[in-house]
């Protein structure tokens, strides 16, 4: 029987107390965001019915954004549906990005301007079909020197006007945070983390923000290649042999790892899959020993001649992690 998102415990985001394993919409339309897949554009029913056994094995964190589209769907238009249509509506915490953006044929243009962000929050309103949004995470994708402050206080207007409940930052260092602290509470910052790619424990970041009661929340969880300490054949016996001891499979042992990594830690892996649905709740429940953790947090270490704190995004693509292959996050 598939496992229940509380298995994974459950940590304050914002007003609310929210499950740690959710759900991530990048690849909701099927055939995904640039280039990841796991299988075919999906039909608006079957989008619905994938959100609505999410909901019923209590997934109540659902993380999408406006510039998560395929030609056929948007994930946001999916989601409204999908909470129309649910009678816990109001329990699911729908947390979205602005920043970047996407034009109707997929091509990225660059940040937008502070003074352009209202017109994104009020996209993903229309889309969403509500008339507010849970949370807004600020991502960025400038030079890590650029400060967030501009932004955020753009951000920390709309909140102030209705249109937002809770904001947040993606793409960010710690320096973002106390920059947007200063603005305004920062209930969350989501960056790409995992077992392979772990810039946010070289920088201090995770450790931050556990400390001032954040929700980090890692995506690209599941999916490595960022760092590379151990070859990679000794990463994936490693991790390999501690899936073989618990009958898992080793995304679920990544993802698990991730979760151990603090109480503060929110997954929102991400599917159109309904097997990997439930493989992904199983994961919420897989309890790793302190030798298996032991064995696994021994993988991490930048390659001979890298810079263990180089930038952590696909300069193609200004609203992602570093290039992924055809895997869930």
């Amino acid at each position: 029987m598939t496992a229940h998102a509380s298995a994974a415990g459950d940590w304050q985001l914002g007003d609310r107390r929210v499950n740690r394993l959710g759900y991530g919409a990048m690849r909701l339309t099927g055939n995904g965001m640039h280039g990841n897949s796991d299988g075919p554009p999906i039909d608006r029913a079957a989008a619905v019915r994938l959100l609505h056994t999410a909901f019923e094995h209590g997934v109540d964190h659902v993380d999408t954004a406006a510039f998560y589209f395929s030609p056929l769907r948007s994930a946001n238009g999916l989601i409204g549906r999908a909470l129309a249509t649910w009678p816990g509506a109001d329990r699911i915490t729908v947390a979205t990005k602005v920043g970047p953006g996407r034009t109707p044929d997929g091509a990225w243009y660059t940040m937008a301007r502070p003074e352009q962000l209202r017109a994104q929050v009020e996209e993903n309103l229309r889309q969403l079909g509500t008339d507010h949004l849970d949370l807004v995470n600020l991502r960025r994708n400038g030079p890590d020197a650029e400060s967030v402050a501009e932004h955020f206080g753009a951000l920390a207007d709309l909140r102030r006007a209705g249109l937002i409940r809770h904001l947040g930052l993606s793409n960010a260092r710690p320096e973002h945070v106390h920059q947007a602290r200063a603005i305004a509470p920062v209930v969350c910052v989501q960056n790409s983390y995992g077992l392979d790619r772990r810039l946010a424990d070289d920088n201090g970041l995770l450790d931050l923000c556990r400390g001032l009661g954040i929700a980090f929340v890692p995506f690209f969880a599941i999916s490595g290649r960022a760092r590379e300490g151990a070859p990679a054949a000794e990463r994936d016996a490693r991790v390999h042999a501690v899936a073989a001891a618990h009958g898992a499979t080793p995304a679920q042992v990544r993802l698990a790892w991730t979760l151990h990594r603090g109480p503060h830690v929110l997954a929102i892996p991400g599917t159109s899959n309904p097997a990997h649905l439930a493989e992904n709740l199983d994961a919420g429940a897989l309890r790793l020993t302190a030798e298996q953790l032991a064995l696994l947090d021994g993988l991490d270490g930048p390659a001979p001649g890298t810079d263990a704190r180089a930038g952590h995004q696909d300069p193609r693509n200004p609203a992602s992690g570093p290039e992924e292959p055809g895997v869930r996050t």
